[in-house]
């Protein structure tokens, strides 16, 4: 599948090198319907499943009563929670797999209230549909745990793996002259991507297709192996676009599994489309957090003790840590350090990864906290933070690869204009509204990753890039095709890129901000190789024009091989193709270590986490930073908040291409926005139901709600985080935007928010 446009309207050939401003090769797909989604396909013979929802939050199924489903028109088949779809468990996200324990996506014990517990497969969406709503239900009801607040929840378990101490933090906290302590809470979260998720599963035989939007099509192509007890390369997963992820596109859910299973049992394709209410109990979102945070300081601001002690919701029947002490450790210099983390089993979906997981909610709690404690000292929030300046990584030791923060607050200070703040709340004004300004700073680690390549070059002088990669809006179409027109010294339209296949080379998964370093690496890597066996052609293949030049070495650029001297012989690519008589030159490469290169370790590496390296292996600390500098405008009357400006300045070392990373990055600090303003789950206390499982209900940013945004990078190449130099874009454009819109209505209205989101009722 060819992605790309037509080649006269792709851009122009000065933005196809890495750093150029080049459009996304998918946007005019995109936006004109060129592009066909995971559940557009047009696959005949298509049957329809829709789910059957729990409407208990804890007991046990005791009957299903599908009589007048299963008479119902067009019915074709009800799954009930007895019925042995010979699963098998997989493995997690860094392959370690249970022994031979069946797995069943429709189970008889209900852990949360919204849980699949029958499907239902029908001709048409609509028949399927009325007859699931046909389906009887009878359960034995036990007493469930609604939230943090219910007594039954308990205090939950500490991890000690995510303990982290040094020093003596309590005795320093303690003997500090200036000292705050507050609790800091952020609600449940929801992805609400625009395209649903969903699948079309079809077999042939005992092979597999599956079209799904995947953050991650190798890592979901094996657990749907695993299940099915199927050679890897049995199953196929296709994935060309992606509408929207955020982190929950990036493994294969029980409605997955009962998709294909149906498809297996009816002998034809199925499609199961989850619907936008569903979307909130199928997979998780963030969980609810609460943590307290202390700090001890002297009286000029210079930190002497942090103590934080969060906690996060999790399911009754697996664990997933939001993980509130996730940045706390790296920001900020401090001779004495204790944090711990809590889990607290409550009946709900088990949450997941949504965008910045754990730094996101970490930072929300660090940042307010050293707002008060400037406050408390009076000291500028800009300067505080500069004088608790960390020159090397508090947690590790280990000095940083590159740390630009001071540079953002300065630049992204300037920019914003900070020096004309002033520092009490309540003092800035523009009629009857209330005007704040607040700072905050953010981080995510550099995780670092194994991908592969394939790169054709082919009789035309055009080239293919070839990837298992995906591209859910990120640019990963068009920064591959920057990366191979670099190397290859060949115009960027003349490079199409096809990825989103687990069947194609492979690749790690499209989330924690690593594909873009890996995958330019691997292509990087791949395409110096191609261009290293063009050359050795052009120089000693008999019927290569350069043979009888006595050239050493060629040069190749702008689509044309050459003698590097005035005068010397130069061709098109094309027409030395056609000299050697070559329809293709193709090459595979990929940056696994050496030890790693057989079978299994390309297995491991596309399809498992375990091969991931975190941000200190090696002998650097490596992150990616920013500062967000904000104005928010507070009705005095009403209390209503608007965001009126921002200034966000990022260390996310070289950019590929800043016109995309600018994309990204504003975009994280529109979810952010909406996380500080909007966003909130609420739950049924009687039944534990999520009671605004829609988009009308469950308010997100819309265009009303974003002033004007102002990114600036300050970063320069970090070599050590990536080949061509860059850090994570994706991820840290959210980490730290609520804590900086709470901190701008403080300094608007003298109230100190610390629940979010920030609603008019917590300024009353």
């Amino acid at each position: 599948m060819n992605v790309m446009e037509p080649r006269s309207k792709r851009g122009n050939a000065s933005d196809g090198t890495i750093g150029g401003r080049l459009s996304r090769f998918d946007g005019r797909l995109k936006i004109t319907g060129g592009a066909t989604y995971a559940l557009e396909q047009p696959v005949a013979r298509l049957a329809y499943a829709v789910l059957v929802q729990s409407q208990i939050a804890a007991g046990r199924v005791i009957k299903v009563d599908a009589k007048r489903a299963q008479a119902a028109p067009g019915t074709l088949l009800v799954l009930a929670p007895d019925d042995d779809l010979g699963l098998k468990m997989a493995s997690d996200w860094y392959g370690n797999r249970p022994d031979n324990q069946p797995f069943y996506p429709l189970s008889s014990t209900v852990s949360f209230n919204g849980q699949a517990v029958a499907a239902v497969i029908g001709e048409t969406l609509e028949q399927a549909t009325e007859a699931a709503r046909l389906v009887d239900i009878v359960y034995e009801e036990a007493s469930a745990i609604i939230d943090f607040d219910d007594p039954k929840a308990g205090d939950g378990k500490t991890l000690d793996a995510l303990a982290v101490t040094w020093g003596d933090a309590q005795a320093a906290l303690a003997a500090s002259p200036v000292r705050i302590e507050a609790e800091y809470r952020t609600p449940r979260e929801y992805h609400v991507t625009i395209e649903p998720h969903g699948l079309i599963a079809q077999w042939h035989g005992d092979k597999l297709t599956i079209w799904e939007p995947s953050q991650w099509t190798h890592g979901m192509a094996r657990t749907y192996a695993e299940w099915y007890g199927l050679p890897y390369d049995n199953v196929r997963i296709i994935s060309p676009f992606i509408g929207g992820g955020f982190g929950s596109k990036a493994t294969a859910y029980a409605y997955g599994a009962i998709a294909t299973a149906a498809a297996r049992k009816l002998g034809r394709p199925v499609k199961l489309a989850v619907t936008r209410p569903q979307t909130f109990t199928a997979y998780g979102g963030r969980a609810e957090t609460r943590q307290t945070i202390a700090l001890g300081a002297n009286a000029d601001g210079v930190l002497h003790s942090i103590v934080h002690r969060g906690a996060s919701e999790t399911a009754t029947y697996a664990d997933f840590p939001e993980q509130t002490n996730a940045a706390t450790p790296l920001m900020y210099a401090v001779e004495n350090f204790s944090a711990k983390h809590r889990l607290v089993p409550v009946n709900t979906v088990m949450p997941g990864a949504l965008r910045a997981p754990g730094k996101n909610p970490s930072a929300f709690g660090l940042e307010s906290a050293m707002d008060e404690l400037a406050y408390a000292v009076s000291i500028d929030p800009v300067e505080l933070r500069l004088r608790n300046y960390a020159e090397r990584d508090p947690q590790s030791g280990k000095p940083w690869s590159t740390r630009r923060l001071r540079e953002a607050l300065c630049e992204g200070g300037d920019a914003f204009g900070w020096s004309r703040r002033s520092f009490a709340p309540r003092s800035m004004r523009d009629g009857r509204q209330l005007i704040g300004w607040g700072v905050a700073c953010g981080t995510f680690p550099v995780l670092r990753a194994s991908s592969e390549a394939l790169i054709r070059i082919l009789a035309d002088g055009s080239v293919d890039v070839v990837s298992g990669a995906i591209d859910m809006g990120q640019g990963t179409y068009t920064i591959l095709a920057q990366t191979a027109a670099e190397v290859l010294g060949v115009p960027v339209e003349s490079i199409n890129v096809r990825l989103g296949d687990s069947s194609l080379p492979g690749a790690t998964v499209a989330g924690g901000s690593m594909l873009a370093g890996a995958i330019t690496g691997a292509v990087h890597k791949t395409a110096s190789a191609a261009r290293d066996e063009l050359i050795e052609l052009a120089l000693n293949d008999g019927a290569s024009p350069f043979r009888d030049t006595g050239a050493n070495t060629l040069t190749v650029a702008d689509g044309r091989i050459s003698v590097p001297r005035d005068g010397g012989l130069s061709i098109s690519i094309a027409d030395l193709m056609t000299a050697l008589g070559r329809d293709v030159i193709e090459t595979r490469r990929n940056t696994l270590p050496e030890g790693e290169q057989g079978p299994d370790g390309h297995t491991k590496a596309w399809t498992t986490m375990g091969s991931i390296q975190g941000p200190t292996a090696g002998e650097f600390s490596m992150h990616s930073w920013c500062a967000h500098f904000v104005e928010v405008k507070v009705d005095e009357d009403f209390g209503t908040i608007r965001v009126s400006r921002m200034v966000s300045a990022f260390d996310c070392g070289r950019i590929y291409n800043p016109k995309l990373a600018e994309s990204q990055w504003r975009g994280g600090i529109i979810m952010g926005i909406s996380q500080a303003l909007l966003e909130e789950g609420l739950v049924d206390q009687r039944n534990g139901r999520v009671i605004n499982n829609n988009l009308g209900d469950y308010l997100v940013a819309t265009n009303a709600d974003i002033p004007p945004i102002q990114v600036i990078s300050v970063g320069i190449p970090d070599l050590n985080a990536s080949v061509l130099g860059g850090k994570g874009v994706g991820e840290v454009g959210i980490v730290g935007v609520a804590p900086a819109i709470a901190n701008a209505v403080f300094h608007a209205t003298g109230k100190r928010v610390r629940h979010l989101p920030i609603t008019l009722d917590k300024l009353l």
